[in-house]
């Protein structure tokens, strides 16, 4: 029996739980974009599947909607893959494992991919009413691959076969808050390179941060929570006041735009350094946990002895490495002057990977001030001119301005305050969505992004709430029959 069998509505959670029995995370999304294709065939809709995996499926208006404009429903088909430290679940081969209480679902210690596989359950349970149940104009159903990974999916896709003129994204994960704008970004890759030396009768440690909060580096970001790279940074700058040790690796973070929550470090020190190194742990930890006791309660520093290496960083590539990642600049940069609350430039650490000979540090940068987030780059571009390294640029998009005369915004209130009795929030959003890649490939877009509640996204913390689902399911089949 279905994990989600019998709760409302029930054509939704059906697609939600079929989706999220197949393995999707980002640059893994072939199985769910076949799945997707034989949907269509099934029902004899027409389709577009490209080499990225990113599908386009079709529908006609249903009876006296045959000849309005079309609307074009989006959404991305991959998702975050975050666990808790003691799972070993497989992202790669194992379908999700649901969680049903009272009024969340989640899964059991992993992300559950809400975001965005409710866009996709929404939209496959409205192509697939073949009764004129759902009133709504023709659809042009767009399902794009590794957006969250820079949105890689919007960016190489053919939007020639689009004729709509209006966009409902589904990404959003706040009920009662209509988005109209948001920030662009950019991935970019710092590569430290470092020399190695011998490490014959050296000591081994690992420094690990364990259990910040994490989240999405653009929702999350305002909150200034920890960042368990940066920490260990700190922690691993403070060891080399007190002891001489060379760095055999850092690791930390497993997604660019998801706020590490754990991050790892191999030191190679003289064998009576245990003791000064543990005293700088244990002071750290009840430092860090006091400066972030209102975000991460549950942060805290471990060192434990680890097994014996060939070779270490050099002193010179160790205090490069440590000084580097300690100094680079992440978090808020600049906050908004137009609109209270929002964050207009940041940048966030998201993976560091010790990989052959150098160190990389993966940075997602953001910015709805498009001369700001290219100033960001430079800085990391000089940073690594500094001290001999490089960066990669990958995934730069663009944001999405606020359009004054949105006719679809207008109708997307009004049927708001038909269904909720109240006016929804209009919002812009620091995190990247893809209207923006949309809004530049289709001229005069009218676009709106909206979503039913989710908390803690990219986290194995990650919940969906059912009420809202229903709801705000509600609400969508209210727009499309507006939409005549």
């Amino acid at each position: 029996m279905a994990v989600l069998d019998g709760i409302k509505p029930r054509v939704v959670f059906k697609y939600f739980e079929e989706i999220c029995n197949i393995p999707h995370g980002s640059g893994n999304t072939k199985a769910i974009s076949d799945y997707l294709v034989s949907f269509a065939k099934e029902r004899g809709l027409k389709y577009i599947q490209d080499e990225l995996n990113n599908v386009i499926i079709f529908k006609p208006g249903t009876e006296g909607y045959e000849n309005s404009q079309p609307i074009i429903l989006q959404g991305h088909i991959d998702m975050v893959c975050e666990k808790d430290s003691d799972s070993n679940f497989n992202f790669e081969k194992d379908g999700l494992k649901l969680i049903v209480k009272d009024n969340i679902i989640t899964a059991d210690k992993t992300t559950l991919g809400g975001d965005d596989g409710i866009a996709v359950a929404y939209t496959l349970a409205i192509l697939s009413d073949d009764k004129g149940n759902i009133s709504h104009p023709p659809i042009e159903a767009v399902f794009t691959v590794d957006e969250e990974i820079g949105m890689l999916g919007a960016i190489g896709l053919d939007c020639s076969p689009l004729k709509a003129k209006t966009m409902i994204n589904i990404d959003s994960e706040d009920e009662g808050i209509l988005l109209v704008s948001c920030a662009g970004g950019v991935t970019v890759g710092c590569h430290l390179p470092f020399e190695l030396e011998g490490a014959a009768e050296k000591t081994f440690y690992e420094i690990k941060v364990n259990n910040a909060t994490g989240g999405h580096s653009g929702i999350e970001i305002i909150k200034e929570s920890a960042n368990a790279t940066k920490v260990l940074a700190r922690v691993l700058y403070a060891i080399s006041e007190k002891v001489d040790y060379r760095l055999v690796g850092i690791n930390g973070g497993l997604k660019d735009n998801a706020i590490p929550r754990e991050a790892c470090a191999i030191i190679a020190v003289a064998a009576d350094a245990k003791r000064e190194i543990s005293s700088v742990v244990v002071e750290l930890d009840k430092i860090i946990k006091a400066e972030y006791h209102g975000t991460d309660k549950d942060i805290f520093l471990t060192v434990h002895e680890a097994d014996a290496m060939d070779s270490a960083m050099t002193e010179k590539s160790t205090r490069k490495i440590v000084n580097t990642i300690y100094n680079m600049p992440n978090g808020i940069m600049k906050m908004s002057q137009d609109i209270d609350n929002l964050v207009q430039t940041s940048l966030n650490i998201g993976i560091t990977k010790t990989l052959g000979n150098e160190v990389v540090c993966s940075f997602s940068v953001r910015s709805s001030v498009e001369s700001e987030k290219k100033e960001l780059v430079s800085r990391l571009n000089s940073i690594m001119t500094l001290c001999g390294g490089t960066v990669e640029i990958q995934g730069d998009y663009p944001g999405w301005e606020y359009k004054q005369d949105s006719r679809l915004r207008e109708l997307m209130v009004k049927a708001y305050k038909r269904q909720y009795g109240s006016s929804p929030k209009i919002e812009a959003v620091h995190a990247g969505l893809e209207c923006g890649i949309f809004a530049g490939k289709i001229p005069g877009l009218d676009c709106v992004s909206f979503g039913p509640q989710m908390d803690d996204i990219h986290t194995p913390s990650e919940t969906l709430y059912i009420d809202s689902v229903e709801r705000s399911w509600e609400y969508l089949l209210k727009v499309l029959e507006m939409l005549k």
